[in-house]
């Protein structure tokens, strides 16, 4: 049976979906079937086996739907090889150097026996929904940092990691 990973993303603004894509991206682009959702409308992980969970950070905690996923299907996740991606700093500093999992991923992390996790820049532009995110671009802090050819990179490493994987 071919394994199909999936790509579950907790975004506000749409701007970790991207990333969750471009990570799906590069999985299928080496021949592994990867599906992408929005967190909060899976409702079962029998399809698939390896999971991939990203979310955007907020205020130093991960999106509530990527929390509310890991707590709803961490069962099901104990038994799969799992890692998780954070989607954050509006600023360079995700491009510069590895930026731990907030505490909150962390201790999911521990828990399901993570495989790994990845901070990337975050994204915070115009028009973005919500109350502090509009504060924050009121006050000049906005902008892309997302840095795609790290994306890209780690999506590839994860590609050889289950390639690996599947031929044990």
């Amino acid at each position: 049976m071919e394994q199909k990973v999936l790509v579950a993303y907790g975004t506000a603004n749409g701007s970790t979906r991207a990333i969750a894509e471009t990570v799906a991206e590069v999985l299928r682009a080496t021949g592994i079937t990867a599906e992408v959702l929005p967190a909060r409308s899976v409702t079962d992980l029998d399809r698939y086996e390896p999971v991939v969970v990203g979310g955007a950070l907020y205020a130093g905690r991960w999106h509530k739907d990527a929390r509310r996923f890991v707590r709803r299907h961490r069962g099901a996740l104990a038994h799969r090889p799992v890692w998780f991606f954070s989607s954050g700093p509006l600023d360079s500093t995700a491009s510069q150097r590895d930026i731990p999992p907030v505490p909150g991923v962390k201790r999911a992390m521990a828990r399901l026996d993570a495989r790994g996790h990845v901070t990337f820049g975050g994204c915070l532009t115009e028009g973005a929904q919500g109350r502090i995110a509009r504060m924050i671009l009121r006050d000049g802090k906005g902008g892309d940092f997302r840095d795609f050819a790290a994306i890209e990179h780690w999506a590839a490493g994860l590609a050889k990691e289950l390639g690996a994987m599947a031929h044990r």
